[in-house]
């Protein structure tokens, strides 16, 4: 599904300034996050002209926060799909368990005030028994409930193998194109952006770890004295930040929207085909990723709206699933196993959308030197696995940095070769005057 919102005046970069491109990436888990690299990929394959590892700025939350990250580090979408599809990447070795190793530590520290809180306890109950009430007792040992059951710490340590090698940057500062990563401080509930002034001093990897600390799941992240977690708390895709930085086109992947499961009587995925086949059949898990998802989605919406009135000059495309793909619902939120499956679906949901809206598309792209492949996306067999090229063999750390230099040297030259070139200005003699003697404004 793709949503799209024409800009209402004209790029302030004119007709002859670079096309300025941002992206944002929601969050979503692992089944969201493998949406996302499937979106992505046919964006990459289908969009003539536009290079992912090259845009002006990226914003990611949760697990959009890594494939942002990735992008920006020059990760294009075909070795992410290596990583994390095909296994077969020469770089980086994906292990599902890495995500989902028990938090032991923090079950430990938190069994450790156990007996502290039952002496308390106790004494409370002899000493005074009419002021001891159960929700108080409740609510003391709710303490020893683990904030997260997995140990992010090994996602930490992941992240920065990857954003330490070959070239790539665990540094906000040091990257080609702005980066900002969000998460949400737990104890006063404000937005951070990780990447912006007065916060890109935190190592992109643990920026990414507080953005996807999901309450429940992970424990919150400290850093610089405060607990941090997962950023979509606050918002879906904090398009914003990237809408500030003065760009002209936004992209953005949002792989969470309501369940549509259209007639009453019909049957959901897996469920029996009468009229009570409803989700509340799914149970407690159903009924919240449903609430979860149309809150988000609404949230998104609305924040959509206000951006088009807010940045009038900036075309917006935001690419989501089907509303009514069961597939895509009932699958489990946290499963790795199905990560090919899910990503396959994106990748021929978003040539279908590409295909559906091209009249529309291809004028609103062409104005920011962009074109529609359209063998790519009249392609209806084509496969996000079978549109891989072949490897041509593992690379060494050095090669892979030197392949990186001379993309590098290729991109200036091509840069000044398609610069006009201009006859010199005459230079002002004073300062802050422009040769008339007027001051500049």
């Amino acid at each position: 599904m793709l949503s799209l919102h024409s800009a209402h005046s004209r790029s302030r970069h004119g007709a002859g300034g670079e096309p300025r491109i941002g992206l944002a990436v929601a969050g979503g888990g692992p089944i969201g996050g493998m949406y996302e690299l499937g979106a992505l990929r046919a964006l990459d394959e289908a969009l003539d002209g536009l290079d992912l590892t090259r845009l002006d700025a990226y914003v990611g939350v949760s697990s959009g926060a890594f494939l942002a990250a990735a992008l920006a580090n020059r990760i294009d979408t075909a070795q992410m799909c290596r990583i994390f599809i095909t296994g077969d990447s020469d770089d980086v070795r994906f292990r599902p368990e890495t995500f989902m190793r028990p938090a032991v530590y923090e079950y430990l520290r938190r069994a450790a005030s156990l007996p502290r809180l039952t002496l308390e306890c106790w004494q409370a109950m002899l000493f005074s028994p009419a002021t001891v009430r159960w929700p108080d007792l409740l609510a003391r040992f709710g303490g020893l409930v683990p904030t997260g059951l997995f140990d992010n710490e090994h996602v930490e340590r992941f992240l920065r193998d990857v954003f330490t090698r070959r070239g790539r940057s665990n540094d906000f500062r040091t990257l080609d194109a702005d980066l900002f990563v969000v998460a949400v401080d737990l104890d006063s509930g404000d937005t951070v952006r990780f990447g912006d002034e007065g916060w890109d001093d935190v190592p992109i990897s643990r920026a990414i770890q507080a953005s996807a600390a999901l309450p429940g799941l992970y424990p919150p992240v400290a850093i610089h004295g405060r607990q941090f977690v997962d950023g979509a708390l606050r918002r879906t895709m904090h398009a914003s930040a990237v809408l500030d930085r003065d760009i002209d086109l936004m992209i953005g992947v949002n792989p969470l929207v309501a369940f549509n499961a259209g007639d009453p009587g019909g049957a959901a995925p897996g469920h029996a085909s009468d009229s009570h086949a409803r989700l509340a059949s799914g149970g407690l898990p159903a009924v919240l990723s449903q609430t979860f998802r149309s809150l988000l989605q609404s949230r998104m919406q609305v924040g959509l709206a206000r951006y088009t009135r807010q940045y009038p000059h900036v075309d917006q495309l935001v690419f989501e699933p089907n509303p009514d793909d069961g597939e895509l619902f009932f699958t489990n939120a946290f499963s790795f196993a199905a990560r090919r499956r899910i990503c396959e679906i994106a990748y021929r949901n978003t040539l279908d959308d590409l295909r559906r809206h091209r009249d529309i598309l291809a004028p609103q792209l062409a104005r920011h030197g962009i074109g529609l492949r359209q063998a790519v996306i009249e392609d209806r067999q084509r496969t996000l696995v079978g549109s891989l090229d072949a490897s041509g063999g593992p690379d060494t750390d050095t090669v892979a940095e030197l392949k990186r230099a001379l993309d590098d040297v290729d991109r200036i030259v091509a840069r000044r070769e398609s610069k006009p070139r201009t006859r010199p200005r005459a230079r002002s003699s004073a300062r802050g005057k422009s040769s008339a003697g007027e001051p500049l404004v």
